[in-house]
């Protein structure tokens, strides 16, 4: 199992501490040394103030971001949590994954999905109705893109003629590409474009909300698993390929008095016996020194003994 945390930006306001160059190196650098494996940002470029008010956070640029980490680690991969795909044209996103994974000596991935907020759709003038189709389209045009030279494309959404992106991903064939979301549809995604499943815990008022489906359970994951392996299959593709990434709510919080090491590790292997291979872990985010505290912690008590 592998463990990966995103940057503690979780309320509106956020933590000043947090937004610094200082404060992302001493996340990025604390995470490694505690033996995580992967780091990220959220991505909402054009967040309005009634989701803000409603529970939403700020969001740094995850691209920029990762970058800064980058140049104060090593080791950890650089994942976001995760890119809105359709909010950017796809050889841009092409052109920042790349460079991104050049810098970094071969340590990104891209965790895309597809959205739910209307309101920050309309702010950034990408069709809302649309965003399935231009998820689906983005997908395809990355990939020739990080692979192939005198790319052409006449899609729907993207017309190109010709072109040739360089410098390529150092990653081979290119960075892994993980899609988020709880619906059969997503899984198809998977099973036709990606390296990873990130679906997450939705009970039915939240899955509404997110507009995916509801996942209460870990028999619910289970279940979704079951129907990932089934439809990589069908594609002649080796499940044991493809990582899924969950949360683990066994034991609490880490950073919170009263969390349990021991029974977040047997949650992690229950986690693991149902085929998941990173947990996502939540660390606080209401002052630098708890989330520092916090990821030290939690690397000694859980991470030393996965």
């Amino acid at each position: 199992m592998k463990f990966a945390i995103t940057h503690p930006m979780h309320s509106h306001p956020y933590n000043p501490e947090l937004v610094t160059g200082a404060g992302i190196a001493r996340v990025a650098a604390a995470a490694e040394t505690a033996g995580f494996d992967g780091f990220g940002f959220t991505d909402h470029p054009a967040p309005s103030q009634r989701w803000l008010e409603s529970g939403g956070h700020d969001a740094l640029d995850p691209f920029v971001a990762m970058g800064f980490a980058a140049a104060h680690t090593t080791t950890l991969r650089l994942i976001p949590n995760i890119v809105v795909l359709p909010y950017r044209n796809p050889f841009i996103v092409a052109k920042a994954g790349a460079t991104l994974d050049l810098v970094s000596g071969g340590r990104f991935t891209l965790a895309v999905g597809v959205g739910y907020l209307k309101r920050e759709f309309a702010a950034l003038g990408v069709d809302f109705d649309d965003r399935a189709a231009l998820f689906e389209e983005s997908l395809q045009v990355i990939r020739d893109i990080w692979t192939t030279d005198d790319v052409t494309v006449d899609g729907k959404h993207f017309t190109a003629q010709g072109i040739t992106a360089h410098p390529r991903p150092v990653s081979v064939p290119h960075p892994p590409i993980w899609i988020g979301g709880n619906t059969a549809a997503a899984r198809t995604r998977v099973a036709a474009h990606g390296q990873g499943w990130c679906p997450f815990r939705a009970p039915a008022m939240l899955a509404q909300t997110a507009r995916t489906a509801a996942l209460e359970s870990l028999a619910d994951l289970a279940a979704g698993i079951g129907d990932l392996r089934r439809r990589l299959e069908e594609a002649g593709r080796d499940p044991s390929t493809v990582d899924v990434t969950f949360t683990n709510h066994a034991g609490g919080t880490p950073g919170a008095d009263d969390f349990d090491a021991d029974a977040f590790l047997e949650g992690v292997a229950q986690l693991t016996e149902l085929g998941v291979t990173w947990v996502q872990v939540g660390v606080p985010g209401d002052s630098l020194a708890h989330a520092l505290e916090a990821i030290e912690q939690f690397g000694a008590d859980v991470i030393a003994r996965r």
